[in-house]
């Protein structure tokens, strides 16, 4: 029972989690910059939860499987707001002076 209670916890706090990166994709359309965002960190997030994924498929584990698909899939809407709002800035700066 306590364990069925905490997979669930588990899975509901990994839900939120999944989908706070949505707060920075809203930042970034409201700024219409990406530049604070850091794609290196992505870039390590990213493997992880589809690990997550594949380790939770294995063992069955809705309770892992489901936050860490949301989350590789926000995580992967992250990068690509980002990337979409940094070409758009350097297509805008045409002299490259934008970092």
């Amino acid at each position: 029972m306590a364990v069925t209670i905490l997979g669930f916890s588990a899975g509901v706090w990994g839900l939120l989690m999944a989908v706070s990166p949505m707060l920075q994709i809203r930042q970034m359309w409201r700024r219409r910059s990406s530049e604070d965002v850091s794609l290196g960190y992505f870039a390590v997030l990213l493997p992880g939860f589809a690990i997550w994924v594949a380790y939770g498929s294995v063992r069955s584990d809705w309770a892992l499987i489901v936050p860490n698909v949301v989350a590789l899939l926000v995580g992967v809407t992250t990068v690509a707001v980002a990337t979409h709002l940094r070409s758009r800035a350097r297509g805008a700066d045409p002299a490259g002076t934008h970092p």
